[in-house]
C-alpha cells in the first residue's frame, strides 16, 4: 500500500483521491509514522422494489404487434 506525507498528499490529493475511489487505498504519514488510511466508500445499494405495480397495469397479448400497420406505412413498407 503506498503511504504517502502530508505534503504530497496535499499535493496531489485529487490524483490520489481518485486512485483510492478506484480501490487502490493509500496512507497518509507524518514525519513517517502513518495517520490515516484513505480508502474508497462503498455506495449504499438501491432498494429494489420488484412487483410494486403487480396488478395495476395489464399488458394486451398483442403488444409487440401493436402499430405494427401505421409502421409499416410510415416507413413504405406495406407496398
Amino acid at each position: 500500500m503506498k503511504i504517502v506525507n502530508i505534503h504530497e498528499a496535499k499535493t496531489h490529493l485529487s490524483r490520489l483521491v481518485e486512485e483510492a475511489a478506484k480501490g487502490e487505498p493509500f496512507i497518509i504519514a507524518k514525519a513517517g509514522k502513518p495517520l490515516v488510511k484513505v480508502v474508497a466508500v462503498e455506495a449504499p445499494k438501491a432498494k429494489t422494489r420488484l412487483g410494486f405495480m403487480n396488478g395495476q397495469i395489464n399488458v394486451p397479448e398483442d403488444f409487440n404487434q401493436m402499430g405494427a400497420a401505421e409502421i409499416e406505412q410510415l416507413f413504405g413498407l406495406d407496398e
